[in-house]
């Protein structure tokens, strides 16, 4: 079996799930930086290959983009992948570590909340959605 081929497979179904959910795919930092200096709110799913991201964090991702209190913007980076978009998108997120796969919900440019891979790996989806809605709630 060609590894690179698994894995260039992986990677397209982890990329057709986000825009099937109706995330815009960020891939380059000049990306990033229109869509985070963007008034309003916008959702970052940061995106990767692992299983805690295709079982959790990405079913999570597509329940949110139809939750009735939403932000303005859906995007994601994809980690790994899009390195220099990935890295310029956490640039935005003061005070939090790297971390795939992950949510940062950003307000007019400013970090408001993270979901970090420590609050998604080993957790259900719905758990993640839990903590994705109290932020829709209070910052969308």
């Amino acid at each position: 079996m060609d590894f690179n081929f698994f894995i260039n497979d992986v990677v397209q179904q982890a990329r057709k799930d986000m825009d099937n959910a109706g995330y815009e795919q960020l891939t380059t930092p000049e990306d990033v930086d229109r869509a985070l200096k963007a008034d309003g709110t916008t959702l970052v799913m940061i995106n990767s290959v692992c299983g805690c991201a295709g079982g959790i964090a990405r079913p999570a991702a597509a329940y949110m983009a139809n939750y009735d209190k939403k932000p303005d913007r859906f995007v994601t980076v994809f980690a790994g992948q899009d390195k220099e978009a990935t890295a310029r998108a956490r640039e935005y997120f003061t005070g939090y570590a790297p971390s795939s796969p992950s949510f940062a919900l950003l307000k007019d440019g400013e970090i408001k909340m993270m979901v970090e891979r420590y609050e998604i790996e080993g957790h259900e989806p719905i758990q993640v959605v839990q903590k994705l809605e109290k932020a829709f709630e209070e910052y969308c």
